[in-house]
């Protein structure tokens, strides 16, 4: 029989009904004692880009693309079109995703009006019906707005999710401020462009006393500030994304695949990312899967369009090269992916689980991907771990047919 993994009971005995129930053919199928069981994954910061954005992936594509990654559960950004800064706007996501997900959508509403950092956003009346408020894609430039923002949401019983880039130091940058951009003549970003505004929203939210989450976090001195506010007491929590933990500026190649917003740090980012992964500073692992079409991404890294997909490949990355090679347990990658942002965003794992080959081994081909994206820098990666079968609230969402 499968291996279950050691965690939550009701998924576990949810797998066993699944598989009593769906007949002899399922059952020899995905019964193997080579796989193993795991919880259904969640994914705090998606891009499915529905409404507005559809030739880069939609609602169905991208949680057809989550489901073959292990994930029955995702919080999806608002950098949309309409933004969703109000009911009328909001709805318009929320008829698609009943539609067409296939598996559990939480969508963000945003912080200020389209976004743009001028005027507070519905927040109250929002409030109900979205997972958290974020600008993400976009920092908050006013401190007096983000102040505002974090007592409301305080308030409201919600987290203030961020984006911390502060636009003056941009200067045009696109990929790390570091030794490749000066040996290629790259125009870089500053690590304090995205440190800087943490450290503002950290006073801020020790001030308020704002549930606050920090997205994407890629500089060693990120780390360093989250970790003396957690000492502090803040009711803080930040993400950060595979390939911050397993690339830096040293992988750089002069393509459209390796440009992404933070950017690739230097190496002694990245060893600090793992070390806050290790002593609890980063709470989750986030993929900011980012679809884009093949032409916005085929411009280099000067012109290409900033994000990367990485759904369909975050577990068997984390997997094979942080658990097998002993830097993480399995048991604290699954903390990461599914505990700790369940628990933070008050999103319930139920009974959701997946079937695992732990021992497939195979190279990362983006052309196999289900997402319309299909911009990765782990292209050619060799990976250990399959997603065989994904079941959520009771129904088969993935199957691989070639299980």
């Amino acid at each position: 029989m499968t291996q279950f993994h050691t965690g939550n009971s009701d998924y576990q005995a949810a797998a066993s009904a699944f598989f009593l129930e769906s007949g002899s053919a399922a059952f020899s199928r995905f019964s193997s004692p080579e796989y193993t069981i795991l919880p259904g994954f969640c994914d705090v910061h998606v891009h499915f880009r529905e409404p507005g954005f559809s030739y880069k992936e939609t609602i169905l594509s991208g949680t057809r693309a989550a489901a073959r990654g292990g994930y029955t559960a995702v919080c999806t950004m608002p950098n949309l079109n309409p933004v969703p800064d109000s009911l009328a706007h909001l709805a318009e996501q929320e008829a698609i995703i009943a539609r067409d997900a296939q598996i559990r959508v939480y969508p963000y509403a945003a912080i200020t009006v389209g976004e743009k950092g001028e005027t507070l956003a519905d927040l109250e009346a929002l409030a109900p019906r979205v997972v958290a408020f974020s600008d993400d894609g976009h920092g908050v430039q006013s401190e007096a707005m983000m102040r505002e923002a974090m007592k409301r949401a305080r308030a409201l019983g919600k987290l203030i999710v961020a984006h911390c880039e502060d636009n003056a130091l941009l200067r045009g940058g696109y990929i790390h401020e570091g030794a490749y951009a000066a040996a290629h003549e790259h125009k870089g970003i500053c690590s304090e462009s995205e440190w800087g505004q943490i450290a503002r929203d950290l006073k801020l939210a020790e001030e308020t006393g704002c549930a606050y989450h920090v997205c994407h976090i890629s500089t060693k001195e990120s780390v360093r500030l989250i970790r003396e506010a957690k000492a502090r007491g803040l009711d803080v929590s930040c993400e950060t994304a595979p390939h911050y933990l397993l690339l830096d500026e040293n992988d750089l190649q002069e393509d459209g695949r390796f440009k992404m917003n933070p950017p690739l740090r230097a190496r002694e980012d990245r060893e600090a990312l793992i070390e806050g992964l290790l002593d609890g500073t980063i709470d989750c692992i986030a993929t900011d899967h980012a679809p884009h079409s093949a032409a916005e991404k085929a411009r280099g890294l000067a012109g290409s369009a900033f994000g990367i997909v990485g759904i369909e490949t975050a577990f068997p990355l984390l997997y094979t090269y942080l658990v097998k090679p002993g830097i993480l347990s399995l048991e604290a990658l699954l903390a990461h992916l599914v505990t700790i942002p369940r628990a933070r965003f008050g999103i319930p794992q139920g009974d959701d689980f997946t079937v695992w080959d732990l021992n497939a081994d195979y190279t990362i081909d983006p052309e196999d991907f289900l997402s319309m994206g299909k911009a990765t820098p782990f292209e050619g990666w060799h990976v250990n771990g399959k997603c065989l079968l994904t079941v959520c609230g009771g129904r088969a969402v993935y199957m691989n047919t070639e299980a």
